[in-house]
C-alpha cells in the first residue's frame, strides 16, 4: 500500500485506523475518572494529590510529545504509533497494582507516556495517509478520541466493575486489553512509506519545535485551553459534586460531559471541510465553556446534567476543529514537530490548572473557587482565535 491513500479501500482503511487510533489516545486516561472515590478512599489521597492524578496525562503529553516527534522523524511514523500504544498498555496494567500514590503516580506516568508519543504522530498520520482530505480526517480521529474518553466512562461502573468484582485495579488491567488490540491490528494495516532510493532520500527531518514560531505558542494556548477544561472539570467534577452531597449525580454528570462531545464529532465529518481555519467555532465554543462551568457551580442538582453537556459539546468540538490547524498551517515535513510543541505548550498549562485548582480548593477550603482557573481557561478559549486571526493564520 502506498503511504498517500488514493484508492476507496485505502480510503476506508486509513480512516478506521485513524478512529482506532483515536480511542487508543483516551481509554486508558479517561479509566479513572469513574473510580476515583474509591481509589481515594482505599489510598487516603487529598484533594491535591487528585488534582496531580488528573493532571498526569497533561504532564505526560506535555513532557515527551517531543519524544513522539523524535520517533516519527528517526523510526518512522508507523513505530511511534505501535511503540506508544506498547507503552500504554504496560502502564495501564501496572496500575492495577498500585501499593499506594507514589506508586499509582508512577505507572500513570508511563501509561500516559505512551499516549504522550502518539499524539504529535496523529496528525502526521492524517498528512501523510489523507492529504487532500486534512479536516476529514482529523475529525475521524478526533471522533474517535471522543469515544474513547466516552466509553470507560459509560461502561466502567455499571458494566465493568461488576464483571471485575467491583476492583478498580482490576478495572485499570481490563481498559489495556483494547489497547494492545488496537496496537496489533496497527502492526498488520497500517500504512507503509515507500522507501527511498539514496539518491532521492530526504534529509534527516527536524524534530525539535521553532520555539521562536509565535504559531506555535498561539496553538499551544488556544488547545491548551480546551485541554485545560476538560480534564480538570473531569478531576475535580466527581469530588465537588460528592462533597455537596450529590454523589448521585457522579456518574450521569460524567457521562453528560463525555458523550454530549459525541453528537458534534459526528457532525463534522461532514462539514469539517466548511470548519477548516474558521475562528469562530473556538469563540462560540469559549463562551459556551464558560457559561457550563459556572452552571457546574453555582446550580447543583439537575441542571448539573445540562451544563456538563454543555461543557462537553463545546470542548469537543473545539478540539477537533483545533487538531486540524497543524496539518493545515504547516508544511508536511513540520507537521509532526509544531504538533509535539503545540501538545508541549497546552498540556503543560493544562497540568498547571488541574494543580492550581487543587491547590486553591485546598488551601482556601472553598472547593467552588477550584473552577476559577478552569472559567479562566475558557475565556482565553474565546480570545485567542479572534487574535490568530488578526494575524491572518485563521479566517
Amino acid at each position: 500500500m502506498r503511504d498517500r491513500v488514493g484508492l476507496t479501500k485505502d480510503l476506508w482503511l486509513a480512516l478506521a485506523l485513524l478512529w482506532l487510533a483515536g480511542n487508543a489516545l483516551r481509554i486508558t486516561i479517561l479509566s479513572l475518572p469513574p473510580v476515583i472515590a474509591p481509589v481515594r478512599d482505599e489510598l487516603g489521597l487529598s484533594a491535591t494529590q487528585i488534582g496531580v492524578l488528573s493532571g498526569v496525562g497533561p504532564a505526560m503529553f506535555a513532557t515527551t510529545a517531543i519524544v513522539g516527534s523524535v520517533m516519527v522523524a528517526r523510526l518512522g511514523l508507523k513505530a511511534a504509533l505501535i511503540g506508544g500504544l506498547a507503552i500504554v498498555v504496560l502502564g495501564s496494567a501496572l496500575r492495577g497494582w498500585s501499593a499506594g500514590f507514589v506508586s499509582l503516580l508512577t505507572t500513570s506516568i508511563v501509561m500516559a507516556a505512551g499516549v504522550a508519543i502518539m499524539q504529535p504522530a496523529m496528525p502526521t498520520a492524517v498528512r501523510r495517509w489523507l492529504p487532500d482530505r486534512v479536516g476529514l480526517g482529523t475529525a475521524v480521529y478526533g471522533n474517535g478520541l471522543l469515544v474513547g474518553e466516552c466509553v470507560p466512562v459509560l461502561f466502567t461502573i455499571p458494566w465493568l466493575l461488576p464483571l471485575v468484582g467491583g476492583s478498580w485495579r482490576a478495572s485499570f488491567v481490563a481498559w489495556s486489553v483494547p489497547i494492545a488490540a488496537i496496537a496489533v491490528v496497527l502492526a498488520f494495516f497500517a500504512p507503509r512509506a515507500a522507501p527511498a532510493s539514496p539518491a532521492t532520500a530526504p534529509p534527516p527531518r527536524r524534530w525539535m519545535p521553532d520555539w521562536h514560531h509565535g504559531l506555535v505558542w498561539r496553538l499551544g494556548a488556544l488547545i491548551g485551553s480546551i485541554n485545560a477544561i476538560y480534564f480538570a472539570i473531569n478531576g475535580f467534577l466527581p469530588v465537588y459534586l460528592a462533597g455537596e452531597g450529590r454523589a448521585d449525580l457522579i456518574a450521569d454528570a460524567l457521562v453528560a460531559l463525555n458523550v454530549a462531545q459525541l453528537p458534534g464529532s459526528v457532525l463534522l465529518l461532514a462539514v469539517a471541510h466548511r470548519l477548516e481555519g474558521r475562528w469562530w467555532p473556538f469563540a462560540a465554543a469559549g463562551l459556551l465553556a464558560l457559561a457550563g462551568v459556572a452552571g457546574l457551580v453555582l446550580m447543583v442538582g439537575p441542571w448539573t446534567i445540562v451544563w456538563a453537556s454543555l461543557v462537553g459539546v463545546a470542548e469537543g468540538g473545539a478540539l477537533i476543529v483545533g487538531l486540524m490547524l497543524p496539518a493545515l498551517l504547516c508544511r508536511p515535513e513540520d507537521v509532526a514537530r509544531t504538533s509535539a510543541g503545540m501538545f508541549t505548550l497546552s498540556y503543560g498549562g493544562a497540568l498547571a490548572v488541574g494543580v492550581l485548582s487543587g491547590v486553591v480548593w485546598d488551601v482556601s477550603g472553598r472547593p467552588a473557587l477550584a473552577f476559577v482557573p478552569i472559567a479562566a481557561c475558557a475565556i482565553v478559549l474565546t480570545a485567542m482565535p479572534i487574535a490568530m486571526r488578526a494575524r491572518g493564520e485563521l479566517r
